[in-house]
């Protein structure tokens, strides 16, 4: 997310774990910067964390095959929480699956059914650890070329995996052309929130629907717990709303300067913007406090 924002420093007095375990962290907005690339500086931070013995996740909306954009940049974990919790996989296996938390198509499909009722207009892609499919009228993807175009309901019935078994969804995407991002979420949740979890992390009313209870936090949670890893020994950063149960789950959370005003409320702590190596910034402190 791109704010006008004036950047908010990272002052010392800024909340930090004795020594965390793991550093949970966003991409888009996040840790990269506005042109998806990451800076000189992050990758030092990242790789000096990892030699300090912190453990990086790296906790996205993005689905795996997006993950080259840092997958050059992981040291001796090389983990990923993928499509907002619902898939974990390997950055060091070229982005093998690990757990999916899928979207049950039964489910999906009342969703499409509400949202269809609540926001006329509404259209859907279906992201599947396969790819991604979409509605004829719904925003194209250009790195998904190859894509099969359909209504969401026949998606939801049909495309399965090479083999003829089903294919897991791991989250729907809704797109309105006119509602408000904010007003979008908060109608979508008003309708189907008792069905899936309902959240968003573009700046336009685009959703991101997940199985009941799959989020960034249950997923890094889970992650955790295999590791004897309390949140209290987690240091987590992100800027919208799809980052928000990371942000409170964790002991120690930061906001981007850049971020949505519900993180900049909810988070611990704040750091400077994206653009200004926000992540960075807060890992040469932790490192310095060691």
């Amino acid at each position: 997310m791109t704010s006008t924002r004036g950047s908010v420093p990272a002052p010392d007095t800024s909340p930090l774990p004795a020594r965390p375990r793991l550093i949970a962290t966003d991409l888009d907005g996040t840790l990269l910067h506005d042109d998806k690339s990451v800076s000189d500086r992050t990758i030092a931070a990242l790789e000096r964390a990892e030699e300090a013995g912190i453990e990086v996740f790296f906790v996205t909306g993005r689905p795996a095959r997006w993950m080259d954009v840092v997958s050059a940049h992981v040291h001796g974990h090389g983990m990923a929480i993928c499509a907002n919790g619902a898939a974990v996989v390997d950055l060091h296996s070229g982005g093998k699956l690990l757990t999916a938390r899928p979207l049950d198509r039964a489910v999906a499909l009342d969703v499409v059914g509400a949202l269809r009722d609540a926001a006329p207009g509404t259209t859907f892609a279906v992201e599947q650890t396969t790819g991604i499919n979409y509605e004829p009228t719904y925003p194209a993807f250009a790195q998904d070329p190859g894509a099969t175009i359909a209504t969401a309901e026949k998606l939801l019935r049909s495309l399965g995996t090479d083999d003829g078994d089903p294919a897991p969804v791991l989250k729907l995407l809704a797109h309105h052309p006119e509602l408000t991002p904010d007003g979008f979420l908060a109608l979508a949740r008003t309708v189907a929130g008792d069905r899936a979890t309902l959240t968003r992390s573009s700046p336009t009313a685009l959703l991101e629907i997940s199985g009941l209870g799959v989020s960034k936090a249950s997923t890094l949670a889970l992650c955790c717990a295999e590791r004897s890893i309390s949140s209290d020994e987690v240091v987590a950063f992100g800027d919208m709303p799809n980052d928000l149960e990371m942000l409170a789950w964790a002991g120690t959370s930061y906001a981007m300067g850049n971020a949505h005003p519900d993180v900049l409320a909810a988070a611990s702590g704040r750091t400077v913007t994206n653009n200004e190596d926000g992540v960075a910034v807060v890992i040469e402190q932790i490192l310095a406090r060691l």
